[in-house]
């Protein structure tokens, strides 16, 4: 990875922390993107305690906000000529509707318009850096989606689960990846998706009741943070799969999604909905 430059998003803890780290200690230059100030340097701080070595610097955004997206994208091409690895790391679960400041659904639009945006305002960087790799961090979670969420993707006409909202966006996340590759056939720029497991993290904690409990609950089950971001590193790092784009790894290895996951007409129809909705021709 040496030469390598990389930008993760949800950098500040969990995997995202873990994939930085790593990658880190394999010589890549690093760009951590984070919405709290002081989380965002703690982590800096802990990559370079990882990697004393490590060439790693900070981004402050909040992915909620289209507006922020669009500063993180211009941040970035202030700063850097070219881009090799971007890892659509951040996400949240919620178990009560929330609305950003753009007026969308906050888990849809922080897990997956937020990446369609910022992948979308620097794919030119990422095509001219080629080969170069685009890593979306989704979930097993994606099978307890809707199919047809997208009739409603900002749940506004229907009771809030957040459960089927989380996995409709996890959803997203690997038609989004499928829907990518097919448009960068041609280009030396590959995009794939995973799964990280059960992580034990901070990820749930930001909700109450029912979720913190499961959380809770199942935390002796869980793996570590490191374990689980040992995927996003294969993806980002591996000659293996330098020649594979479009696909959904599970454990380092190509897993087969829902058939919801695999629905060539969803992944254009939600392309479409994530055009109109951040404003983008892509």
């Amino acid at each position: 990875m040496e030469g390598k430059v990389c930008l993760i998003t949800g950098a500040t803890g969990g995997i995202g922390q873990e994939t930085a780290k790593a990658l880190a200690r394999r010589g890549a230059t690093l760009v951590l993107s984070g919405r709290d100030e002081a989380r965002t340097a703690a982590t800096v701080a802990a990559v370079r305690e990882a990697a004393p070595q490590a060439r790693v610097e900070s981004l402050l955004a909040d992915l909620s906000s289209l507006a922020s997206v669009r500063a993180l994208a211009d941040a970035f091409r202030a700063r850097h000529q070219r881009l090799d690895v971007l890892v659509n790391n951040a996400g949240l679960i919620i178990d009560r509707r929330q609305v950003t400041v753009d007026g969308y659904e906050a888990t849809f639009a922080t897990n997956h318009l937020s990446h369609f945006l910022l992948t979308h305002l620097l794919r030119d960087l990422l095509v001219a850096s080629g080969p170069a790799r685009i890593i979306n961090v989704s979930s097993e979670g994606h099978r307890f989606a809707n199919a047809r969420f997208l009739d409603d993707p900002q749940t506004e006409h229907q009771r809030y689960d957040g459960i089927r909202v989380y996995g409709n966006a996890k959803l997203s996340n690997i038609l989004f990846t499928r829907g990518l590759a097919k448009r960068l056939q041609g280009t030396r720029v590959t995009a794939n998706a995973l799964h990280p497991g059960l992580v034990r993290t901070g990820f749930g904690h930001n909700s109450q009741g029912f979720f913190r409990y499961v959380v809770q609950l199942g935390a002796p089950f869980m793996v570590s943070a490191e374990k689980g971001a040992r995927t996003s590193v294969y993806l980002a790092s591996s000659p293996e799969v330098a020649d594979i784009s479009g696909e959904y790894f599970i454990k380092c290895r190509k897993a087969k999604p829902s058939s919801a996951a695999r629905d060539e007409a969803l992944a254009e129809r939600l392309w479409q909905v994530s055009e109109q909705l951040t404003g983008v021709t892509t």
